[in-house]
């Protein structure tokens, strides 16, 4: 088998059957040697179904609870047979010849642990997706109300990659993990995504690991995917806002020190605040869409206490 194709979704029917449309145009133009595993989520919009009926020849995992991005993954690695491991989002498309060129670089490099394509949106617009890894001063105002006034800073621009162009082939820390092909030596080397991040960052841990280990993250633009972002998740926005944080801090934390985590997470605690605050004093002094202010402050105040009680844990009544 030369590469299992692992897609995890929950609630998104119409473009989890995109996804896997284009994933077997894409098998059907080649010699590829695949296997389709889908994972669903306990979605109950009828995405389970809607695979069992339309695409049988696929491997369908169906979870009656929402177990997370990360162990519904390595649910379909462990069922996995293939050499390579293409992790695909279900708002993901795979474009003609896009499978076969990441596959085709990462055999001829075998010292490359993790390929990764160029992104774009629906018009074609490029979506970055090349990353270096984090510092401190990067963590401190990537995604926290600092960004919104320091949207240049040098950090972020390493951070982004903006300095090198993104239209050749180029070693870079990690990449987006809307579609990943990885190494099935590189993973039982390093082990398969850590649980312990629910979604979010789960890809630059992964990545973090592999190249410690001695292999090469590589973004490869010859190979295009449209990428359709954040579909599943702005269903839920306080989850997102959960975890894409918590999944940051641990991050930091395991890899950089438990001191830099916490210094993360009060930082993101005084981020919501920030926001609560304006958002109150917009609420005093505009009239017009009160009650999504007002349902806004809600949900920015549970989310800061939840990642209050991660620094400060106290009982509940």
């Amino acid at each position: 088998m030369d590469v299992s194709i692992i897609i995890v979704s929950w609630n998104v029917q119409g473009l989890l059957r995109n996804c896997l449309r284009s994933v077997y145009r894409s098998l059907a133009d080649s010699s590829i040697r695949a296997e389709v595993i889908a994972v669903d989520n306990n979605s109950v919009d009828g995405s389970a179904a809607m695979v069992a009926r339309e695409f049988p020849q696929a491997t369908l995992i169906r979870n009656v609870d929402n177990l997370g991005f990360t162990r519904a993954n390595n649910q379909g690695l462990a069922r996995a047979e293939g050499r390579y491991a293409l992790l695909l989002n279900p708002d993901a498309e795979l474009t003609p010849g896009a499978l076969g060129a990441l596959l085709e670089y990462a055999e001829s490099r075998p010292e490359v642990g993790v390929v990764g394509p160029k992104l774009v949106f629906g018009d074609g617009s490029v979506q970055s997706s090349r990353r270096r890894f984090p510092t401190l001063m990067t963590g401190l105002i990537e995604s926290t109300v600092l960004q919104r006034f320091v949207p240049d800073h040098p950090a972020l621009r390493r951070y982004y990659v903006l300095d090198v162009p993104n239209d050749r082939a180029q070693e870079v820390d990690w990449v987006v993990g809307a579609c990943l092909l990885v190494r099935r030596e590189a993973l039982s080397k390093v082990g398969a995504f850590d649980e312990r991040f629910f979604m979010y960052s789960e890809e630059l841990d992964l990545c973090y690991r592999i190249k410690k280990a001695g292999w090469k993250v590589i973004y490869f633009p010859e190979a295009q995917v449209v990428h359709h972002e954040a579909r599943s998740s702005e269903q839920n926005l306080m989850g997102r806002n959960i975890y894409f944080h918590d999944s940051k801090c641990k991050f930091f934390g395991k890899h950089y020190g438990a001191g830099q985590g916490l210094l993360l997470r009060c930082v993101v605690v005084l981020s919501f605040a920030f926001q609560i605050v304006e958002d109150l004093l917009k609420l005093l002094v505009v009239s017009r869409n009160r009650e999504m202010r007002k349902g806004r402050i809600g949900m920015l105040a549970r989310v800061a206490k939840w990642h209050l009680r991660r620094i400060v844990p106290w009982p509940d009544k």
